[in-house]
């Protein structure tokens, strides 16, 4: 048994933005934490590198939507604490065929949750966005909420805010093995740590630290589809420029949605699962161990909450929101090596 003094009441196993905001949460509620990260500081090797994110209300599912009101909340708290601005409201206008089926299903629950939004005509997108040239008579759905993340600068303040609560950041440290127990051990190539709880966030390197563990999740890499454009003057860009940021949803041969944004892109690694949403849980035969996982290209802007919901998980309490969408046992048959 670890010396009290050593023993972390959590480890955190990668330092992107979801790890980065589980952490937050823990040191935050007080608790002794520890991220570890593979490579040095900053790198562009995962999914959270870049100079900006989309985020936005619009989903298709109620429960997003519900989950980013708060996400809002808590980025604000985060850009207080940080004192420099993370976030800038452009606007996101969705676009696709009038009869685009998630198109539809984005409007209803846009009214459902009662968030302003507008819907446009191929008319009125032509009157009100020119420099937006539309090939086949798309419509537009304006959720003038959406906006533009620093995904950079986020990442620094949340490693800064985590240090001055006092918990511990390694980099340049890779997990080599993870010995489950209570406590569990967690072996890097530098040292070996041991702590009450451990949450795995580590992007498209999740399966190789779970199937040591019995288990495999059903993750494919997958690259998105990102349009950048610099801006001659800094936030100059928005829908009172007749230029928010955009989606395209259905418009061309690519089998995802195509996203554009101000600033700088880069099109990173994301870990898809079959359904599109994350897998938030405990570890079905270790329930110290929680996984966070499968962040679908759209992860970055729910990472307030998903941090959130995964210390809540980590320190077995039980979260607001409702995790059946996001449980493991949803594919059945997938996922379990030798369990």
């Amino acid at each position: 048994m670890a010396a009290q003094k050593d023993l972390c009441d959590a480890i955190v196993i990668g330092a992107g933005i979801q790890g980065c905001f589980t952490a937050y949460h823990l040191a935050k509620h007080g608790k002794r934490v520890l991220l570890l990260e593979q490579f040095f500081l900053p790198h562009s090797r995962g999914s959270s590198h870049g100079q900006s994110r989309i985020i936005r209300r619009a989903y298709p599912e109620d429960f997003y939507t519900q989950m980013m009101n708060e996400c809002y909340q808590i980025w604000a708290q985060l850009e207080q604490e940080a004192g420099t601005q993370l976030h800038r409201q452009t606007g996101l206008l969705l676009l696709g065929m009038k009869e685009n089926p998630e198109l539809k299903k984005i409007q209803a629950t846009l009214s459902r949750q009662g968030v302003e939004h507008q819907c446009l005509s191929s008319e009125e997108l032509n009157q009100r966005f020119p420099n937006i040239r539309l090939a086949r008579g798309e419509v537009g759905l304006l959720d003038e909420s959406g906006g533009v993340l620093y995904a950079d600068k986020a990442l620094r303040a949340l490693q800064d805010a985590i240090r001055q609560l006092g918990g511990i950041v390694r980099d340049g440290e890779k997990v080599i093995e993870i010995k489950p127990g209570l406590p569990v051990l967690v072996k890097t190539t530098s040292k070996s740590y041991q702590a009450k709880n451990l949450v795995i966030t580590a992007g498209p390197w999740t399966n190789q630290l779970l199937r040591p563990l019995g288990i495999e999740l059903p993750l494919q890499t997958l690259r998105i589809n990102v349009c950048y454009w610099r801006e001659k003057v800094p936030g100059s860009y928005g829908v009172s420029q007749a230029f928010p940021c955009f989606l395209g949803m259905g418009l061309s041969l690519a089998p995802h949605h195509i996203y554009g944004l101000p600033s700088r892109e880069y099109p990173g690694l994301m870990k898809n699962t079959p359904d599109e949403h994350f897998i938030l849980d405990r570890h079905p035969k270790y329930d110290n161990i929680v996984i966070g996982a499968g962040f679908s290209g759209h992860g970055f802007k729910l990472s307030p909450v998903v941090g959130k919901i995964l210390y809540e998980l980590s320190m077995k309490l039980t979260p607001y929101y409702d995790l059946i969408p996001f449980r493991i046992n949803r594919f059945p048959g997938l996922g379990k090596a030798h369990l």
